[in-house]
């Protein structure tokens, strides 16, 4: 029934049916998340460090109401360039598809796609979770309950800084879904290796997680898995630095009325200005240190 409106690669088809690494990647970060031209720069190097590492790269976006699972070089471009490009989360897919219009996919519906795809695991930033003051707005991301559903791992650098990160893992932890740290017991913080708060299981190597997530699913324990791969100490930022950078753009968002899927592209662009650009420095890089893990566990998925 869904194939009718899926658009899958031939090179990423052709890998899935050999059994062969496939990595899905979002385009929300290159629409949303970043500015042009470091969103497509970005977009093309963390494929490459996919392949550099053995997996098929399938970046996810959709175009003309079609689910696109491997986007062509041309499509990627637009993607980064194009100005009707909606941001989808699970709720929008059955209306962007049915309108034809164009779409960038966040964490839960590249999570959807991707399943609908037959792709294991998927490479972010960092997932969305539960917002500071949820317990007056209840601004919880759709992230969430996508990772409680959808049979898919999402290797990321965290949750992002701007969230309440205790009340995130707390919601994670009702849902049954697994928080790992990759290498590390802290759960990371984006920007930073630290956030205060622990992981539910420290694992050191990218077998041990695939035997984890094989586990998993062959007990029909249904969801995903969230793997916590902190940023590479020499591109973190300055803990009291981006935390006072996050609380003075809260109060701007605040004070001027943003809510809702305004808010996180908000907050990253006003980080972005008040730590001079930094911010996107260390976003680009904890991206392509997540590809680099995500495809190391898609190879040790693959051989199981």
């Amino acid at each position: 029934m869904y194939q009718q409106y899926l658009e899958i690669h031939p090179e990423v088809q052709e890998a899935l049916a050999a059994g062969k690494a496939v990595v899905a990647l979002e385009s929300t970060i290159i629409s949303h998340g970043m500015p042009y031209p470091q969103n497509i720069e970005t977009a093309r190097r963390v494929e490459e460090i996919v392949r550099e590492h053995g997996a098929i790269p399938a970046t996810i976006g959709i175009l003309h109401g079609k689910l696109k699972v491997g986007l062509t070089d041309e499509e990627l471009e637009y993607m980064g360039k194009g100005k009707d490009i909606l941001k989808v989360s699970r709720r929008d897919l059955p209306f962007v598809v049915a309108k034809q219009l164009n779409g960038a996919t966040t964490v839960a519906s590249t999570m959807i796609i991707a399943a609908l795809a037959g792709i294991k695991v998927f490479v972010t930033g960092g997932i969305g979770g539960v917002h500071r003051d949820a317990q007056e707005t209840f601004d919880i991301s759709a992230d969430l309950t996508e990772l409680a559903n959808t049979n898919v791992a999402v290797v990321c650098a965290g949750a992002k800084s701007i969230l309440d990160i205790g009340l995130t893992l707390e919601y994670l932890e009702t849902h049954g879904v697994p928080v790992i740290g990759y290498q590390t017991e802290e759960f990371p913080a984006f920007y930073t290796r630290r956030s205060g708060f622990q992981t539910d299981y420290r694992v050191d190597s990218p077998e041990e997680l695939a035997k984890a997530l094989k586990a998993k699913w062959d007990l029909n324990l249904k969801g995903g898995m969230v793997i916590g791969n902190p940023i590479p100490e020499a591109f973190e930022m300055d803990y009291d630095t981006i935390h006072h950078a996050i609380a003075d753009a809260l109060k701007e968002a605040q004070e001027t009325g943003i809510k809702g899927k305004e808010t996180t592209p908000f907050l990253l662009s006003k980080i972005k200005a008040l730590t001079g650009g930094k911010s996107l420095e260390s976003n680009i890089q904890l991206v392509s240190n997540n590809a680099k893990v995500g495809a190391q566990l898609a190879v040790e998925l693959a051989k199981l």
